[in-house]
């Protein structure tokens, strides 16, 4: 798969770049920004090609057959967005995501902070909490399509204040540009 993403993103004219950090094996990656069904198929190359042993939240809807089973294969996490008890079950997802952490060796835990492709005022925070509480790093990934870039920016350790750390995460990804900027949180 490295191979084929290798050379794909070079037909297209795209580069993978930067690294994830030496030496540590688990950490959460946001990806952002996140407009478009493309950023799968690019952040997806982008994993393949760095050699990133990543799983990804994904929505349930999208795990049907015969798309989900391959989803699956490539790290995807199909997550439940419709209970109705929204708070406990949003806490649940967080969990789950920590206990992963607990289960694997190494583990690239990768998140789009927007948390969908349309339009969001803000961005979720769930990725927050799990590094928080996983005691794990944030590698800040990134889809650039006035670039044609994707990969891996700075790392990030949060310091448990959230109001602090959410405006210096969120201040690396100004100059990134999405498929659809006016989707993107702004």
């Amino acid at each position: 798969m490295k191979w084929l993403a290798t050379h794909v993103f070079k037909w297209l004219g795209w580069k993978a770049v930067g690294e994830l950090p030496q030496g540590v094996d688990k950490l959460v990656v946001i990806v952002a920004p996140h407009t478009s069904n493309w950023d799968l198929f690019y952040g997806l190359c982008t994993i393949f090609i760095k050699n990133v042993p990543a799983k990804f939240a994904i929505k349930k809807e999208v795990m049907f057959f015969p798309l989900g089973p391959i989803l699956k294969w490539l790290g995807a996490i199909p997550i439940d967005r419709s209970l109705k008890n929204k708070t406990s079950h949003k806490q649940s997802q967080v969990e789950m995501m920590i206990q992963m952490f607990k289960e694997h060796q190494r583990l690239a835990l990768t998140i789009a902070p927007e948390g969908t492709r349309k339009y969001a005022p803000r961005w979720k925070t769930g990725f927050y909490h799990i590094a928080i509480n996983a005691k794990v790093p944030i590698v800040l990934a990134f889809i650039d399509y006035a670039k044609k870039e994707a990969g891996m920016g700075p790392v990030f350790y949060p310091t448990g204040d959230i109001e602090q750390d959410m405006p210096q995460i969120q201040a690396f990804y100004k100059d990134k540009t999405a498929k659809y900027p006016q989707q993107g949180v702004r």
